[in-house]
């Protein structure tokens, strides 16, 4: 019923959208064999709020891979750098929250190892329908370039900080982990949380032993919900993980195509000596990096979808533009 009522909603969108537009252009072809100006502004304004509901409908089909319509884990990791990285790790953690508020989208911290001026890495699940599918291009390496507020001398640093999507899988979505190839470690959680926290082995550590995949989770006060949370992390991560697998044998016949992974260096963010956000892989910018900062990511997120359905690929480092 689910199912249907999703299907129903799709299809009543674009009927909608397609009987309003008649509906415009008869009013439009009225007004023009009577050669009244007067409808002007309101067919203006009319076509201009049909376009924007076009345009999120268009967004939607665009989102039909199996997992599209999951929720997300979104885990970032601070690259080599110490304290200039971890807080490059935390602005984009920041920058992410700020988007999921902005679209109303409930998000949960999962796992957070703090460090000096910021996090080594974090993890959160974003609770709402499609999350994954329009997070999932943001996968890959982030570039931070900008005056340092750590650096005594005032001298522009380069900073990086990774970012993995994953889906939140459902019964409807099968991956089998058998046990023997799970090994799983249980430690005393550091950190806020209370004395039950840090006085319990109740952080849970899960390795799969044939990927070298980790996991760990800490938020919660009980060993058991903690080893369930990080069960629905690992599942999420080996789904990603043989998808990108597939991908790479599937690339051996398609040449031209290469794949978003592990240090490939997608967008650069750059505060100093101009401002600028740029997307690597189709060439999209924007020049109010501020706002981006605060979650204004959705141009970048729908640019890469319609960039991603037309079949773009990701350009070599060689045909990168400096910044």
């Amino acid at each position: 019923m689910t199912e249907i009522k999703f299907l129903r909603d799709r299809i009543g969108t674009w009927t909608n959208l397609r009987s309003e537009v008649d509906a415009l252009e008869e009013v439009y072809r009225m007004a023009r064999a009577e050669n009244d100006d007067s409808f002007e502004a309101d067919l203006r304004s009319t076509h201009a709020g049909l376009r924007v509901r076009f345009d999120k409908a268009v967004v939607l089909e665009l989102l039909s891979g199996e997992a599209d319509r999951s929720c997300a884990f979104l885990t970032i990791h601070a690259g080599q750098g110490g304290t200039e990285a971890c807080d490059w790790a935390s602005m984009l953690l920041r920058m992410y929250t700020r988007w999921a508020e902005r679209r109303g989208f409930k998000y949960e911290m999962i796992d957070m190892l703090e460090s000096e001026g910021g996090i080594k890495s974090a993890t959160i699940e974003v609770d709402a329908e499609f999350a994954y599918g329009y997070l999932k291009g943001e996968s890959g390496v982030h570039r931070l370039v900008r005056i340092s507020p750590f650096d005594a001398n005032a001298r522009r640093h380069t900073s990086f900080a990774s970012v993995y999507i994953f889906p939140v899988l459902d019964d409807s979505i099968d991956l089998d982990i058998k046990p023997e190839d799970l090994r799983i470690d249980t430690y005393r959680a550091g950190g806020a949380g209370g004395q039950k926290v840090n006085k319990t082995d109740s952080a849970v550590r899960l390795t799969h032993l044939p990927t070298g995949i980790v996991v760990t989770c800490q938020n919660e006060r009980s060993q058991y919900k903690n080893k369930d949370v990080a069960m629905s992390v690992l599942k999420s991560r080996l789904y990603e993980h043989y998808r990108l697998e597939k991908e790479k044998e599937n690339a051996k016949y398609a040449s031209e195509k290469k794949e978003i992974a592990w240090g490939s260096q997608i967008r650069s963010y750059v505060f100093q000596p101009y401002t600028m956000v740029k997307d690597h892989r189709n060439k999209f910018f924007v020049g109010n990096v501020q706002a981006v900062m605060e979650g204004d990511i959705d141009s970048f997120i729908e640019t890469y979808l319609r960039w991603k359905w037309q079949g773009g690929t990701i350009s070599s480092q060689e045909e990168e533009d400096e910044l």
